[in-house]
């Protein structure tokens, strides 16, 4: 039966993050390209939106991160729980795909597997890194694993649980939409001057920790380098208004409206910032280096050959529980792929602006350093599979539809 002979089918998408919501975004639009007649709903952001799915909940309201901030934001994520599972009870689904976000995700799916409602969850939690008892959890709670990295499959093959390397998305993804020097004219770009991007994550509580150390760092940075420039690319999770807390804008300035805007830091040495939405891959290919939080922006840097330096913290309580579970020696995702330290990682204490500008400043100044890293990031590419990650999920999803259909009937 083709597509357009089928019934229209119903699958609940949920999203809980800014890069889940970019690659639920991707998803759904690989969907409706092989099924237009999916009614897509769930919880998303602007990508998931724009490719079609109604969102019950926007991921602003999910966007949690750190055992601390989550026992913080327990009730109302908790009410949002208790929402969708009734939603999953009164609309009967045909198929649920959680993406990422795996605390809140695997306890809607179990739920489903409940009702009986087939379990696609797409991207691993990592619990090859730490935690592998939540294997068993997992088994309990999907049908299917969907995972974007090649060692991943062999792992949940041992464990016993259905599961496909679709490869990563952002092989498709991570492109800019504008030629290098169109991109330097909208930003503003001195060409003859080098370029840092600032990445400081998707979340609230990282902007809480990540901005002070990022200021500081671009302070000293411009200070011993006066030509210094710095974007910093909106994650579409954040508003242009939760920065003003650390950056002003600047009142002259005429280009609010396109989305490119120039701020100054509230700093007692001021550094203009330009501030940048919805063109991220544009902002990175304009940098020579990324100042990032550790996550999936590592990957998309990879993607784009950016030298980067990872930062992150949390609380010194989450920290405190991560340190004694986690069993890698890298927690950025660009180092893990890659099988070993190819960038630095300031991690917690040692994210300091001494330590941020010594390693930024290694990349600017040492030529060689910054080509041998980008070498290794080419094969942090090659690692990564071939394009057409997200309509290897779409195509999976569909399958488990019909699977489901022909078990109906």
């Amino acid at each position: 039966m083709s597509p357009d002979e089928r019934p229209g089918r119903r699958v609940m998408m949920v999203a809980g993050e800014a890069s889940g919501d970019l690659h639920g975004g991707n998803l759904a639009a690989a969907l409706r390209r092989l099924d237009p007649h999916l009614t897509l709903f769930g919880i998303g952001g602007s990508r998931m939106r724009d490719a079609g799915v109604e969102t019950r909940f926007d991921i602003s309201e999910l966007a949690v991160m750190g055992l601390v901030e989550v026992l913080r934001h327990y009730r109302r994520l908790r009410r949002i729980l208790g929402e969708m599972q009734r939603l999953l009870r009164e609309e009967r689904p045909d198929l649920l795909i959680t993406v990422d976000y795996p605390g809140f995700n695997l306890r809607l799916a179990r739920h489903a597997k409940r009702l009986g409602i087939p379990v696609l969850h797409y991207i691993s939690p990592q619990v090859w890194a730490w935690r592998e008892h939540r294997v068993k959890q997992i088994a309990e709670s999907v049908d299917r694993m969907a995972v974007l990295l090649p060692f991943e499959a062999p792992f949940y093959e041992r464990h016993g649980i259905p599961v496909r390397f679709v490869g990563h998305p952002l092989v498709d993804e991570v492109r800019p939409g504008m030629e290098r020097s169109e991109a330097q004219a909208r930003f503003r770009i001195e060409p003859e001057h080098p370029v840092i991007g600032l990445l400081p994550g998707s979340r609230q509580g990282e902007l809480k920790r990540l901005m002070p150390l990022l200021l500081e760092s671009a302070s000293r940075l411009r200070q011993r380098s006066p030509g210094l420039q710095f974007l910093l690319p909106l994650a579409s999770s954040l508003k242009r208004e939760e920065m003003e807390s650390w950056m002003e804008p600047i009142p002259a300035d005429r280009q609010k409206e396109s989305g490119v805007q120039r701020y100054v830091s509230r700093h007692s040495d001021p550094v203009p910032i330009t501030l940048v939405e919805g063109l991220g891959y544009d902002v990175m290919q304009c940098c020579d280096l990324l100042i990032t939080a550790s996550g999936t922006a590592t990957l998309e840097a990879a993607l784009m050959n950016v030298p980067m330096v990872i930062v992150y913290k949390v609380s010194p309580l989450t920290y405190a529980i991560a340190r004694r579970m986690i069993k890698l020696p890298n927690v950025g995702l660009v180092n893990i792929v890659a099988g070993e330290s190819i960038v630095p990682e300031l991690i917690q204490h040692r994210a300091q602006p001494d330590a941020v500008v010594a390693e930024a400043e290694r990349f600017l100044r040492d030529p060689d350093h910054a080509e041998a890293t980008r070498e290794k990031l080419a094969a942090v590419r090659e690692k990564l599979g071939r394009p057409g990650g997200s309509e290897n999920v779409a195509r999976l999803a569909l399958e488990m539809l019909e699977n489901g259909r022909q078990s109906a009937t």
